[in-house]
């Protein structure tokens, strides 16, 4: 393995090893209660429960019922998850079925190179 990737796999550890204690705060924007929303429910449910348990704010907000958000937080497609804390800033879009996806969204799991 060369040297430079190396040392960004080590600062990715680094990185993960700091985020293990912080908590996580995170929205997930839904259209309504339609079979997408409500799988991107459940599967964000069950990934942040699997990873982490007790260290995380979850908050749904139904685009149906409040429309203007989409325009402050940039919304262009449903189900989005917004990851605000800890920093950065991550946005993932779809029903949160792609749980290695989801993971690396959040900063949980380093993007494997192809």
């Amino acid at each position: 393995m060369k040297k430079a990737v190396r040392s960004t796999l080590k600062e990715f550890d680094i990185s993960v090893q700091k985020y293990k204690n912080e908590n996580y705060v995170l929205k997930l924007y839904v259209t309504g209660l339609t079979p997408r929303s409500v799988n991107a429910i459940d599967n964000l449910k069950r990934i942040c429960e699997e990873n982490l348990k007790g260290r995380y704010n979850l908050e749904i907000v139904d685009l149906y019922k409040n429309p203007s958000l989409a325009i402050g937080e940039q919304i262009i497609a449903a189900p989005t998850l917004i990851k605000k804390l800890p920093l950065p800033l991550r946005k993932v879009i779809g029903d949160m079925s792609n749980e290695e996806r989801v993971l690396v969204g959040l900063d949980l799991k380093q993007v494997k190179n192809r």
